[in-house]
């Protein structure tokens, strides 16, 4: 499993879905040369192609008017998706559809939006709206058997990736449950119902690649497994309100609209204020916001730097704030390595002013309402910035929490924001450990710890630590590996929280 984490670091979770469907459609059009499924696949290759063009024009043409940057990878995703629940065309009338749907499907972005956000999955949107203008609707023909096992190793893959399979089996267990209650009072065979679903239906591919897009999903976990068993209620063939049988499009739209009610309302537009170096491998960059922004310290966010000629990881990096929602501008503390991404390298050539838009607030990486609940946090590297907003935030609001800090970083000069830490422990008690790996450049006064974190650490300095909820935050090997020491030493996984967010 590890080597295959390893592999999905290395491509950004658009890029993922990207290739997934790539996959999906060369598989099915294989198959159909073969005639295993009942489709031309000249016209599946020909319906595929005029969606991708009909999708990235009518993408250009609103991001020229809307004066934002096009993001070609979106509507590459959408188009795709829309290829796999329209049935390849039979004659140039079903042309009609394929454009409507695409039009739809891409000018949803950018009219039935709030602050820039999209309110919408835009392929369900594209075809609910089709069915209600010209009548015609989406076959969903990628729920079928024989693509049944390639839907389920891409998606699971995406799923681990990131990771949102509680959202997943929210809406599959809700699903299943409503299936099997609709054939005990239906008079149905159970294992009838549920082959349809599971065989026959668009079940996993919806679950896997609708449900869980980003930007239309809440933010944090309890309303987002909410949203997955309302949306998987309403999927179910089961479900029907008198002569009203749902459609996974208007499943997923009426999920859509229950996200958007619980979810932070922020999209923002920010200009360079400052960029500054504060480590050898690290810049801080410093944003002004054209608006005040409400987050919770240690939360992160989507941010999206137009630039020419995109890398394999795309224009779209998610970050964690490291300021505190006390401080009026927004800080992200980012690690470069060498050679960096085409984001990283367009980001390092930023001057005052330029500008980035960040939205999709995330993350459930937070403080415990308890004040008095003992908290370890551990930290690696660049993944100090949430603790640098959380300690900030309880410094401008002077708030004492029994907080232990372990930070490790590779050197002594790889050490950032000590200045709010020590201050911190002079003003709140809350004690930092610095731990260096190497003992490159350390001075003979040096009172930190070397090497790496090992529990002998943790008992000594962090005597609460039965107790303690402990916090994780860092590169994924990192956290991985600290996870399974704190289970040797029996911490439960009921309190370890680690840092996560899709596209790390």
């Amino acid at each position: 499993m590890r080597r295959i984490d390893n592999l999905l670091n290395r491509v950004t979770m658009y890029r993922l879905v990207l290739y997934y469907l790539i996959a999906l459609i060369g598989i099915a059009v294989v198959f159909s040369f073969a005639h295993v499924l009942a489709y031309d696949p000249y016209a599946m290759l020909f319906s595929t192609a005029f969606i991708l063009a009909v999708c990235s024009v009518t993408n250009f043409a609103f991001s020229r008017v809307n004066e934002v940057p096009a993001n070609v990878e979106s509507s590459a995703i959408s188009g795709l998706i829309l290829a796999l629940i329209i049935s390849p065309i039979r004659g140039y009338g079903d042309l009609w559809f394929l454009f409507w749907a695409s039009v739809l499907c891409m000018a949803s972005k950018y009219i039935l939006n709030i602050r820039g956000k999209h309110l919408f999955n835009p392929a369900a949107l594209g075809v609910a709206l089709t069915y209600l203008i010209i009548n015609q609707a989406a076959s969903w023909w990628i729920g079928n058997p024989t693509m049944l096992p390639f839907v389920l190793v891409g998606g699971l893959l995406m799923t681990r990736k990131i990771r949102r399979f509680k959202l997943v089996w929210s809406f599959m267990a809700a699903a299943v449950v409503v299936t099997c209650l609709g054939a005990l009072f239906g008079g149905q065979a159970l294992s009838q119902a549920l082959g349809v679903l599971f065989l026959y239906s668009p079940f996993f591919f919806f679950a896997f690649v609708m449900l869980t897009e980003p930007l239309t999903t809440p933010p944090t976990n309890d309303p987002r497994n909410l949203y997955g068993a309302l949306v998987g209620v309403l999927f179910a063939p089961a479900f029907h309100l008198g002569s009203f049988y749902t459609t996974p499009e208007i499943a997923l739209l009426i999920g859509n609209a229950f996200s958007y009610l619980v979810s932070p309302k922020n999209r923002l537009v920010l200009h360079l204020k400052h960029k500054r170096q504060i480590s050898p491998r690290a810049y801080e960059f410093i944003f002004a916001p054209n608006r005040k922004v409400a987050f919770a310290p240690g939360q992160y966010m989507e941010w999206t730097l137009a630039h020419e000629e995109p890398d394999s990881r795309g224009n779209r990096r998610y970050f964690t704030v490291a300021s505190a929602p006390t401080e009026p501008d927004l800080r992200l503390g980012v690690r470069f390595n060498d050679p960096s991404s085409s984001y990283k390298q367009a980001m390092l050539e930023m001057d005052r002013g330029d500008e980035i838009i960040a939205g999709q607030i995330s993350g459930d990486f937070t403080l415990p309402k308890n004040p008095n609940q003992p908290l370890v946090f551990i930290a690696g590297g660049i993944g100090i910035t949430p603790y640098r907003s959380m300690i900030k935030y309880l410094l401008d609001t002077h708030r004492r929490r029994p907080i232990t800090l372990f930070y490790g970083a590779l050197t002594v000069h790889d050490f950032v924001y000590q200045d709010v830490f020590d201050r911190a422990e002079r003003e709140l008690g809350i004690r930092t450990i610095y731990i260096a790996e190497k003992t490159e450049g350390m001075s003979p006064g040096w009172v930190g710890l070397i090497g790496l974190i090992r529990p002998e650490m943790i008992q000594t300095y962090a005597p609460h630590c039965r107790e303690a909820i402990f916090f994780i935050s860092g590169p994924n090997v990192m956290v991985a590996s600290v996870k399974r020491m704190l289970r040797k030493m029996g911490i439960p996984d009921s309190q370890i929280k680690t840092d996560f967010f899709a596209g790390l």
